[in-house]
């Protein structure tokens, strides 16, 4: 998927099955147009992020006006409330959020650092749980952020409980995201082994400069990597040594608690 100025078009078309529906993709697409950056957009923005005729466009966000799920002010479009629904269906059959939240909180209170959860979603971690303690990024983070998995601690343990012939499809580009990310896939898919082998990933400032951050695995009742927890914290508190010999202990033991839970209640 292009990431060029924001752009949510995909170039590539990939193959898609006998029950695709071109209309449902197209009208996702413009609710997936809006985002923190661009919160609020003409038609033209629309077309532009899309790839659809401003004529396509038009009617995706007038039924999408209609049904409820965005608003219309003058040129300006924006998502209303009501599209939180989509996601939240998911995260209540998903379970997850409210089984790992109590030991988010705990985690978090233990450590003195933000704690979150987040499952893997293409080629990007979603948040579906987060305990935040302080302000430690240049954007928000809270339920339904998106972030590169290939460049955050919690995306690459989920990476690397993926079977390995299926870890390339969900990389997508490697961009450059600070002086210090990995881009080379040679060199990633290193780090993912020694991910897999150790039970945990330490990211040091390749997301965002200054920022470094630790996480542990969640599992299903089959052993399966279904979710990752981390704990995020400021380079400049200390050593990423310091980190791994005071926090770790604390998060795999929430990483554990949070796997016991979710195995008893499915």
């Amino acid at each position: 998927m292009s990431n060029v100025e924001g752009a949510v078009v995909s170039h590539q078309e990939p193959e898609r099955s006998s029950g695709y529906v071109q209309s449902l993709d197209r009208g996702l697409a413009v609710i997936r147009a809006f985002d923190a950056e661009h919160p609020r957009l003409t038609l033209s923005d629309v077309a532009r992020r899309t790839g659809l005729t401003r004529a396509a466009a038009r009617r995706f966000l007038h039924t999408l006006v209609d049904l409820g799920y965005v608003a219309a002010d003058g040129r300006l479009f924006a998502l209303r409330p009501r599209v939180l629904e989509l996601g939240y269906a998911y995260l209540s059959s998903l379970g997850l959020p409210e089984i790992a939240r109590p030991h988010l909180e705990r985690l978090a209170t233990a450590v003195g650092e933000s704690a979150s959860a987040s499952v893997l979603d293409g080629s990007d971690i979603t948040y579906v749980a987060r305990v935040a303690s302080r302000r430690i990024m240049s954007v928000d983070l809270g339920v339904g952020t998106r972030l590169p998995a290939y460049a955050t601690s919690m995306g690459r343990v989920l990476l690397a409980g993926l079977p390995e012939d299926e870890v390339d499809a969900h990389l997508g580009d490697l961009a450059a995201l600070t002086r210090y990310t990995i881009t080379d896939r040679d060199q990633l898919f290193a780090e993912l082994a020694r991910v897999r082998e150790q039970g945990w990933s330490i990211v040091d400032e390749e997301l965002e400069e200054g920022l470094r951050s630790l996480a542990a695995p969640v599992r299903d009742r089959t052993g399966r990597v279904v979710a990752a927890v981390n704990v995020s914290t400021a380079a400049r508190r200390g050593s990423a040594t310091t980190m791994l010999a005071e926090t770790l202990p604390h998060l795999l033991a929430a990483a554990d608690a949070i796997t016991s839970d979710l195995v008893a209640n499915r």
